[in-house]
């Protein structure tokens, strides 16, 4: 069960429109937005990791974020990930989901975005067409 505080947080980090009806499964993928390169969060996400672990808001940036690429940006850290390189560090890497679901940052709130998920609509046509069930499509995350 969620803290006041945590569900305040929460709540002030939800998406002010209503998200698209889902048109996917996140369930039944490798977890591919938890292997973007730079995985951008807020002093407001920071709190919230903070909260969800009982750490304070410095021990939070300190043990879960990094400087990003850009002024002022700031990233989760990341872990080796058998599929795709690297990782976001929060992703299981045997149930490939997140492990602070309910204290996860702004960004993965709202991933896609969208109605429909293209990783999701790759991954299930290259499924169907080598008719593995299980294959996992990588891809070239390298770009950013």
């Amino acid at each position: 069960s969620l803290s006041p505080r945590l569900k305040r947080i929460t709540q002030m980090t939800k998406p002010k429109k209503k998200p698209p009806r889902q048109s996917y499964n996140c369930l039944k993928c490798p977890g591919y937005c938890c292997t973007y390169p730079r995985i951008c969060v807020t002093q407001e996400d920071i709190a919230l990791l903070a909260e969800h672990h009982g750490l304070t808001h410095k021990q939070a940036a300190k043990k879960f974020t990094k400087d990003g690429h850009e002024p002022g940006e700031i990233i989760l850290r990341r872990q080796e990930d058998e599929h795709f390189g690297t990782a976001c560090m929060f992703l299981d890497q045997e149930s490939r989901g997140c492990t602070i679901y309910e204290g996860r940052p702004t960004i993965c709130r709202e991933f896609p975005g969208v109605r429909r998920c293209g990783y999701y609509d790759f991954l299930s046509f290259e499924r169907r067409t080598l008719e593995d069930a299980d294959h996992i499509s990588v891809t070239n995350n390298d770009w950013m």
